[in-house]
């Protein structure tokens, strides 16, 4: 297990060395408190779109299911009839220059995983830039457009949002409680009282003091050929290499589990880049992975691997509260 494996697992499990980082994270503490008062006082050169920005981020080091929401939020403003865009530090991604407009056939390398996972999918127009207020202005000057959606960017103090949603793990929660390098938190849990609204992924029904959402799956996508097979393609107790790359790869392993099929796991960093000769497992066996790896693998598969399709599916209670925050924000485009 590597060492940022063991730390975040420490992390979320809870673990007494842990106590040695507490100088660092009350260091830490200090740069975010200050970093956010600013941006409070209006302090320093914070950009202001035009258009409504939705920021979907989260407080925690690890996978939260950002990406499978924002496709929701997509779709589902687009059924608004709403012009929809996305910008995206684009971790990982090396482009010419930035910022950079992310197209359906580029490479991940260049584009980055999620940013183009999240174009072919939905279409959208993506910009992305560590900057992104760089970003959204350069997304502005291309596009039309009525709403932003932020892929995370919580932390990214120089850029307004009309609209903070925070995504936690309803299994892991918030580990330890504490911030970085101690614990998983990128903000004090104190940060979770002034965003709009939270999702809880894997919560069966709402709670207090947040919603429920889902990941459900949906199909099995051929990586070589783009069939779309139903679920039921695999019988109960089939055997499979199953990748994951994500911020939380058991979570992806317990789903394959649930659909009553026998995983043989093989875990790698959140964004890892593959080759063939990485995914050559033995036994030969179908390989199942994620769509986020998928997008990177498809240049050299093989005739039985496989992505899992999943959808976000939130709860009634955030559909109808998400409705209300979009006729607040554009009134003018969405009539009652």
């Amino acid at each position: 297990m590597a060492l940022s494996d063991r730390l975040l697992a420490a992390w979320y499990a809870g673990h007494p060395a842990l106590r040695v980082l507490q100088p660092l994270e009350w260091l830490y503490r200090g740069v975010v408190m200050r970093k956010r008062a600013r941006f409070l006082a209006g302090e320093g050169d914070i950009y202001q779109p035009p258009v409504p920005l939705v920021v979907v981020g989260n407080i925690t080091v690890g996978g939260t299911g950002k990406t499978p929401l924002i496709l929701w939020l997509i779709e589902h403003c687009q059924r608004s009839g709403l012009r929809v865009g996305v910008v995206s530090r684009g971790y990982g991604a090396k482009p010419p220059h930035l910022p950079w407009r992310v197209e359906a056939e580029q490479a991940a390398e260049v584009a980055g995983d999620e940013p183009l996972l999240i174009v072919q999918r939905s279409g959208v127009p993506l910009m992305i830039d560590p900057d992104r207020s760089r970003a959204v202005q350069a997304l502005l000057a291309s596009e039309p457009l009525d709403l932003i959606l932020s892929d995370d960017g919580m932390q990214h103090y120089r850029m307004a949002r009309d609209l903070e949603l925070v995504l936690i793990d309803a299994a892991r929660g918030l580990g330890n409680q504490r911030c970085l390098p101690a614990g998983p938190l990128r903000e004090p849990i104190e940060r979770l009282q002034s965003v709009d609204a939270v999702l809880y992924n894997g919560a069966r029904a709402d709670r207090d003091d947040g919603f429920a959402f889902q990941l459900e799956p949906t199909a099995l996508v051929n990586l070589l050929t783009g069939e779309r097979l139903p679920l039921d393609h695999f019988p109960p107790g089939q055997f499979m290499h199953a990748v994951a790359g994500i911020g939380n790869p058991q979570r992806f392993f317990d789903t394959l589990e649930t659909l009553h099929w026998r995983p043989v796991p093989h875990a790698f960093a959140d964004h890892a880049e593959y080759s063939v000769q990485t995914l050559n497992f033995m036994p030969p066996l179908p390989l199942v992975m994620t769509e986020k790896d998928a997008v990177k693998c498809r240049g050299f598969a093989a005739a039985d691997w496989w992505y899992l399709a999943v959808d976000a599916v939130p709860s009634e209670a955030f559909v109808a509260w998400f409705d209300t925050q979009l006729m607040r924000l554009l009134p003018d485009r969405l009539l009652p």
